[in-house]
C-alpha cells in the first residue's frame, strides 16, 4: 500500500464536469443487397446474406465511457473510451476519449496503463488546454507508488521528472502548486534512501562508500530535511579515516547554517574527542557546497 495515497478530486466531479454528449446521429450501415447465387441463371439459386454491423457514433461510445465511470466500471470505460480512440482517430472525440482513458486507468487504479496513455496524449496533444492534467495524473501514478525509504526509489524518481516538467513547461497551470509540494517530498525521499545507504556503508566502516552517499544529498537534495545529519555523517567519516581537514569542514559548514542544530553539537563533541575544532578549508569541496546552502 503506497505512503502516499492522495485523492485530488473525485471521479464523480471529474466526469461531471465532460458531461453526457447528447447523441443525434444515427448509426450508420453499409449494407449489401442480397446475392443470388449465378444471379438466378440456374433458377433458384441458393441466397447468401451479409452480417449488418452498424457503426456506433463516437459520441454514443464516449457517452458508455461515462456511464461506466459513474458505476466506477473503471475497466469497462477504459474499454469504451479506447473504442472511440481506435475507429475515430485524431479527431475530437478521440483526444477526449484518451484523455478520460488515462483518468479511468488512474482511478481503477492501473498506473503502468495510466502513464502509458499519458504518454500518448502528450506526444499527440502537446499543447492541449487538459495537457497539464495528464501530465499531473503520470506523476500521481508514480508517486501512489513510492515505497518506504529502505526499498527502490524508481517511482520517486520518475514522479520527480514528471512533476518537474510539469511546474517548467505549464508554471501558471492550477496543478503546480500541488506538483511543487510533491517534488520536495520525493526529493526528500530520495535523500532518505541515500542516507539509509550511506549509514550501512558506515556500520560497515566502508567509509568511501558512505561519503559517496552523503555527498549525493548534499549535491542533489540539499533543500530536504537530511542535510544536517549529512554533514555530520560526512565529519563521522572523514574523521574516523583521519582526514581532519574534511572532517572540520564538515562539522563548520554544520555550524554556518545550523547553529542550534543537535547535530551541529554532535558533530562539534565528535571533533573535541579528537583535540579538533569546526574550521572551514575553503579548498575543501564541502567548503563549496557550504556556498550554495548558504545562498537557500
Amino acid at each position: 500500500m503506497s505512503v502516499f495515497a492522495v485523492s485530488f478530486r473525485s471521479s464523480v466531479a471529474f466526469v461531471a464536469a465532460f458531461g453526457l454528449a447528447v447523441s443525434t446521429a444515427p448509426a450508420r450501415a453499409d449494407i449489401m443487397d442480397s446475392l443470388t447465387s449465378g444471379f438466378g441463371l440456374f433458377g433458384g439459386g441458393e441466397k447468401y446474406k451479409t452480417e449488418i454491423t452498424p457503426d456506433v457514433p463516437p459520441e454514443t461510445l464516449y457517452n458508455q465511457g461515462l456511464a461506466r465511470l459513474h458505476t466506477k466500471d473503471y475497466e469497462g470505460a477504459s474499454k469504451r473510451f479506447g473504442e472511440v480512440d481506435k475507429n475515430y482517430p485524431r479527431s475530437e472525440w478521440a483526444r477526449k476519449a484518451l484523455l478520460m482513458t488515462v483518468f479511468s486507468n488512474y482511478e481503477k487504479p492501473n498506473y503502468e496503463d495510466a502513464v502509458t496513455a499519458a504518454q500518448r496524449y502528450i506526444g499527440l496533444y502537446p499543447s492541449s488546454p487538459d495537457t497539464p492534467y495528464v501530465y499531473y495524473l503520470a506523476g500521481m501514478s508514480y508517486y501512489n507508488q513510492v515505497p518506504d525509504a529502505m526499498r527502490d526509489q524508481t517511482s520517486a524518481e520518475k514522479a520527480l521528472g514528471i512533476f518537474s516538467e510539469l511546474v517548467q513547461k505549464f508554471p501558471n497551470s492550477e496543478y503546480v502548486a500541488d506538483a511543487k509540494y510533491k517534488i520536495g517530498v520525493a526529493r526528500d525521499q530520495l535523500a532518505a534512501k541515500e542516507m539509509q545507504v550511506g549509514r550501512f556503508y558506515l556500520t560497515r566502516k566502508n567509509y568511501p562508500a558512505a561519503i559517496n552517499r552523503f555527498h549525493d544529498v548534499l549535491g542533489k537534495y540539499q533543500t530536504t530535511r537530511h542535510t544536517e545529519e549529512a554533514l555530520y555523517r560526512l565529519t563521522e567519516a572523514y574523521l574516523a579515516m583521519g582526514v581532519s581537514n574534511e572532517a572540520q569542514t564538515a562539522a563548520a559548514i554544520l555550524g554556518h547554517n545550523y547553529p542550534d542544530s543537535q547535530w551541529y553539537k554532535d558533530a562539534h563533541a565528535l571533533l573535541k574527542t579528537g583535540g579538533l575544532e569546526p574550521h572551514e578549508y575553503t579548498d575543501s569541496w564541502i567548503s563549496k557546497v557550504g556556498k550554495t546552502l548558504h545562498a537557500i
